[in-house]
């Protein structure tokens, strides 16, 4: 592996492959004021977010943690596109792209302008009922719990991953939590959370991808879930080049042909240079 590859040497990668699978995770979307959850040797800069089962048997801990998201969601929900989903929307534009998974759940890929994409792990801008098929707009959840949570409002906290806030010091049992207005059941952001697991179709989806994929290329992620690092694996075993830009250690650094340790958005400025020089 070219540990110190430059840009430049990501610029000849991408030149070299007409078929790229791209993955992308939270260093893609620091730009946009979306914190990420690792440090640069992969460490969790703060506590882990919430386990599926824990979510769904336990009304303290789904109350904290609509709690603090009411509050994330007035940030997170207007945070927009920066220069690296764009150089990504880009590289679609070119043709030399067959597919870009994600690991985040903010929709920023798409609102840059990329079509190929699939949210591996679902989008935060979504409320899905556990017991029946209703669905709604998050936007449209924010509001129901606002008006049943008046006296939150003014609170305020610094932002944490996906949406979320590190408030603390409150007493989460006085929140309450709007059930499905259709069924009463147990609503809960359309992500998947730890502990849950992705969507088969959703898989299939990725696996066909790559397949016909001729080289990998990762934006911006640790890969230490496993559910984003076991395609570079896969991919690596059946003999893909694989690149990443990621500041820091990644799970696959011995798996990488060339590894780029710069911000996402200095490593893919040259995918936007054309366009700025035109």
């Amino acid at each position: 592996m070219d540990v110190f590859a430059s840009s430049s040497a990501l610029a000849a990668f991408v030149g070299r492959h007409e078929r790229l699978f791209v993955l992308t995770g939270a260093g893609c979307s620091t730009d946009s004021g979306i914190p990420d959850y690792r440090d640069a040797d992969g460490q969790w800069k703060r506590t882990p977010p919430i386990d599926f089962q824990v979510f769904m048997r336990d009304d303290p801990a789904r109350a904290r943690y609509w709690a603090r998201s009411m509050i994330g969601w007035r940030r997170f929900g207007k945070a927009g596109p920066n220069a690296t989903h764009r150089a990504l929307a880009r590289l679609e534009a070119s043709g030399r792209m067959r597919l870009l998974v994600t690991q985040n759940v903010d929709g920023l890929h798409q609102a840059a302008g990329s079509r190929a994409v699939v949210d591996l792990h679902g989008r935060l801008d979504q409320v899905r009922c556990m017991h029946c098929v209703h669905r709604e707009p998050r936007a449209v959840f924010q509001q129901r719990l606002e008006a049943m949570n008046p006296a939150w409002i003014a609170l305020d906290a610094a932002d944490a991953p996906d949406g979320d806030a590190d408030l603390e010091a409150v007493d989460f049992s006085r929140f309450a939590v709007p059930p499905c207005p259709a069924c009463g059941g147990i609503l809960k952001p359309d992500v998947v959370f730890f502990g849950e697991q992705v969507p088969a179709p959703r898989v299939a989806t990725v696996l066909r991808a790559l397949d016909e994929a001729d080289a990998i290329l990762v934006v911006g992620s640790s890969l230490m879930v496993h559910s984003g690092y076991r395609y570079v694996r896969a991919g690596a075993q059946a003999g893909l080049p694989v690149a990443a830009v990621n500041l820091g250690r990644t799970r696959a650094d011995e798996l990488l042909t060339l590894k780029v340790e710069q911000s996402c958005a200095e490593a893919l400025a040259f995918m936007l240079a054309d366009r700025a020089a035109a």
